[in-house]
């Protein structure tokens, strides 16, 4: 009898980003339908905003680790605002 095999301890960690925000897209999709009854809105706001709160919670994080990269030598934290690229810039 084979047993499947273990699951990755990081997978159970905690959801990826990408993943948890395309959950709460479709959660907002579905809250906006009209003939949802109310404790299924009910149920879908709750993990709506656990959602929410656990993507808010990632992009804080990342935000610190990019802080920490952008240390400077002399060990003064520099943040510097991401300005994304225009393709067409005069």
């Amino acid at each position: 009898m084979n047993s499947p095999a273990p699951k990755k301890p990081e997978a159970l960690k905690k959801p990826d980003f990408e993943r948890s925000l395309a959950r709460l897209e479709e959660v907002v999709r579905r809250l906006e339908s009209p003939q949802l009854s109310l404790d299924d809105a009910m149920q879908l706001f709750e993990e709506g905003v656990a959602l929410s709160r656990e993507c808010q919670k990632q992009l804080e994080e990342a935000e610190g680790r990019v802080e920490i990269l952008l240390k400077k030598a002399d060990g003064k934290l520099a943040p510097e605002p991401f300005e994304p690229e225009t393709e067409n810039e005069s």
